[in-house]
């Protein structure tokens, strides 16, 4: 039995970074958008290059396992020189992979990751493997048999098989944390909706989020708290419309305002825990799973296992790759210990 089934992508990622990089501001009357620009027809010189294994099936189950958690891995690769680089990855990992699947017929993701100077990034993704997972590659006794199914992004037609694995987690009282890729989203709220019901734990970013509800935030104010007792009232009625059950616990981030969670009652707000920026690629794994792991550690509380999430996603932006900068959570707790003006808010829902 494993604590820790996740299933999701699993990609070759390699990070390039040029100092001859533009940011480009874009503003419309209602509306700011940035572009990472090149100049058109240069060659340019790479500053940084580096190659990493990720993913979302991946990343999650790589910082389960670094957790404490004994976890396994449901993914999909080819029969090629990334899938090799991928199981050679997790060696040393302490990840099972037998409920892994290899289709020698088609090829393993990969991603080119173009960064930034500010941190940020902007990824070339080829699907591959990833794409293509059928419901007959799924080890359903691995998921009957594990305590919590982790379910990352599925995109393209592996997206399919969502239905199936929720429903057969909930009839088999596997706990669920569901974070929810633009794939099962723009499906439609009222398809998404009988998805997030069979999840304990649902997390979204706030782009997300607002594109699941149809609710938009304000331009003209900022997703956080107006006062010591209220958060913005947008992002309340995407925490009501997203909870559909009694028992769920819905998270919600916003980057460098923090994230916040609901549990029917109570609205938590976490700041981000500060730190160096090198690359933002894995973030919001890093951010999810620890959430989740942090649940048990801290007997449920909800705004404790936010910071917790926070510190792990700080160390993991610190550092290129997914999964270079995970901490343990021995790690975590020496790291809030040495913070102490570090903390998160209850706000009454």
């Amino acid at each position: 039995m494993f604590d820790v089934i996740t299933i999701g992508s699993a990609t070759m990622d390699v990070f390039v970074e040029s100092d001859d990089a533009n940011i480009v501001s874009v503003c419309k009357k209602d509306k700011k958008t940035e572009f990472m620009s090149y100049p058109y027809g240069a060659k340019l010189e790479i500053t940084a290059f580096d190659s990493q294994v990720g993913g979302g099936g991946v990343n999650t189950a790589v910082n389960f396992a670094n957790l404490g958690l004994k976890t396994s891995a449901i993914f999909k690769v080819g029969d090629d020189i990334y899938s090799k680089g991928i199981f050679k990855s997790f060696e040393d990992k302490n990840v099972d992979i037998s409920n892994s699947i290899q289709d020698p017929a088609i090829s393993t993701g990969f991603s080119i990751i173009l960064t930034s100077f500010e941190g940020d990034r902007t990824v070339l993704a080829h699907r591959g493997a990833n794409a293509l997972i059928k419901k007959e590659e799924i080890n359903f006794d691995a998921i009957k048999n594990a305590k919590l199914l982790y379910i990352a992004p599925l995109n393209g037609e592996s997206n399919k098989v969502l239905d199936d694995i929720v429903n057969f987690a909930k009839a088999n009282n596997t706990y669920v944390c569901f974070n929810a890729g633009t794939t099962s989203i723009k499906k439609g709220f009222s398809y998404l909706k009988q998805i997030i019901s069979t999840a304990q734990i649902v997390v979204m970013n706030k782009d997300e989020a607002s594109m699941a509800t149809g609710i938009q935030i304000r331009p003209d104010t900022r997703l956080e708290k107006f006062s010591d007792k209220m958060i913005h009232p947008d992002l309340q009625e995407m925490f009501k419309k997203l909870r559909v059950s009694d028992y769920q616990v819905i998270v919600i981030t916003d980057g460098n305002n923090g994230a916040y969670a609901y549990d029917g009652t109570n609205y938590y707000h976490c700041p981000i825990f500060d730190g160096p920026v090198v690359s933002t690629l894995g973030a919001g794994d890093a951010f999810a799973s620890t959430f989740c792991a942090a649940l048990q550690r801290t007997n449920r509380n909800l705004g404790r296992s936010l910071m917790y999430a926070s510190v792990n996603s700080a160390g993991v932006v610190s550092k290129f790759g997914a999964t270079q900068g995970l901490l343990t959570f021995d790690e975590i707790e020496k790291r809030l210990a040495d913070n102490i003006d570090y903390h998160y808010e209850v706000i009454e829902g």
